[in-house]
């Protein structure tokens, strides 16, 4: 299957052979703001009234955002509709009745892993949610013994998902001296799974901090020449430049297409459901950040102050690498509008209001309520703007 261009242009999108993403799980709920008190109207005192007289700003020289409303606007996404739905419809069925035949617990984890990575374990949280409480209930170690793989890989899965797993699960690789034997290191693939399991450690858990120092030392040491065929010299490299725990999981999804495709035993099925879904999942994210984007336009920011940083784009981005499911779309959005006027009020304190400003400004924050005496001229009245509009996206999310 061809991966057709997709949606949003250069700064935040890779494209390789024509396919283009936003580059963005931690998978939480959205979260609903509960105001417990109506906004009130008070009259300033006579220590907060302020200097009406004209007031040098400061300028924090940040250059206009190349993400405009009319072009956001204009850009589409040809994954939608019917035909789309169809077909997705079709891969799960199909990737669902691969879970379900796959019996051996090894085959399990790898599916697990390679479902994560591709994007895909959305699609199959319950199916993927009973196997690992199987796993972790199966008192049968046979199949791991002495296997610092599949070890590795149970370690990493269990404990992302929750469960303990005690760090003494890999003392049987240790020699007389306490040392993680030396010829684990001959075995690049576990080497790498045991590399990437160390990352879920907890404090003060010295195994795992020694299999971090003992994984990381040995697989810098790797020679290109040397990796066997399961494991790219490049998916090492990328490894250690950043573990799989730190990293965004839209963004590895992105990489690690373009990775499972070179693999000799890939699963043509998974590798068609994981381009679909990730071109029908960033046309959603497209249709988004139109919305937000308009809403961005009508609140006048962006074009009233022209001393703040007009970062819309960036704080959607910000908030996919929060909650990339598809169906948590209301805590993207709220998101975005949070990151992006908390990125305005910090450009208020930090480069354009003054003291006494912003002693009035914090104030009114705080007690959440529109002074209406402030003294507002044309020097200040972005604040009160950036107030009112504040207080707006408050009560919108609050009721």
């Amino acid at each position: 299957m061809a991966m057709s261009s997709c949606i949003v242009p250069s700064t935040f999108i890779t494209s390789v052979n024509g396919f283009k993403c936003l580059p963005f799980e931690t998978n939480r709920a959205a979260i609903r703001i509960c105001v417990h008190k109506s906004i009130q109207c008070v009259a300033t005192s006579a220590r907060t009234q302020l200097d009406n007289s004209t007031v040098a700003r400061r300028s924090g020289n940040y250059q206009p955002t190349i993400w405009d409303n009319d072009y956001l606007q204009s850009l589409s996404s040809h994954y939608t509709g019917e035909t789309y739905t169809r077909k997705v419809e079709k891969l799960e069925g199909e990737v669902r009745t691969m879970i379900n035949n796959v019996a051996k617990p090894l085959d399990q984890l790898e599916l697990i892993d390679t479902l994560q990575r591709l994007g895909l374990a959305y699609h199959f949280d319950t199916e993927i949610s009973n196997i690992l409480h199987n796993i972790y209930n199966n008192k049968d170690d046979e199949w791991k013994k002495d296997n610092l793989y599949a070890t590795s890989l149970e370690f990493r899965l269990l404990r992302q998902h929750g469960y303990h797993v005690s760090q003494e699960v890999f003392n049987s690789f240790k020699d007389k001296k306490g040392s993680f034997k030396l010829c684990l290191c001959d075995d690049i693939k576990a080497m790498l799974s045991f590399y990437e399991a160390s990352y879920y450690s907890t404090e003060e858990e010295s195994i795992m901090e020694e299999a971090w120092q003992f994984t990381t030392k040995h697989l810098k040491d790797v020679d290109n020449k040397c990796v066997d065929l399961n494991v790219a010299a490049d998916e090492v490299r990328d490894a250690l430049e950043l573990p799989l725990h730190w990293k965004t999981p839209r963004l590895e999804t992105r990489r690690f297409i373009d990775f499972y495709e070179r693999r000799e035993d890939k699963d043509h099925i998974l590798l068609q459901f994981a381009k679909l879904d990730f071109n029908i999942v960033q046309g959603i994210y497209l249709e988004e950040l139109k919305e937000m984007s308009s809403w961005w336009k009508n609140t006048g920011l962006g074009e009233k102050l022209n001393f703040a940083r007009d970062r819309l784009v960036a704080s959607y981005v910000w908030s996919i690498g929060t909650a990339f499911k598809p169906h948590l779309s209301f805590c993207r959005k709220r998101l975005t509008e949070v990151l992006a006027l908390i990125t305005v009020i910090d450009d208020i304190y930090d480069v354009y209001g003054t003291i006494p400003e912003l002693e009035l400004f914090t104030e009114a924050v705080e007690r959440l309520v529109v002074i209406i005496k402030f003294p507002f001229n044309k020097s200040n009245e972005n604040l009160k703007t950036t107030l009112m509009i504040n207080f707006g996206f408050i009560c919108q999310v609050g009721y």
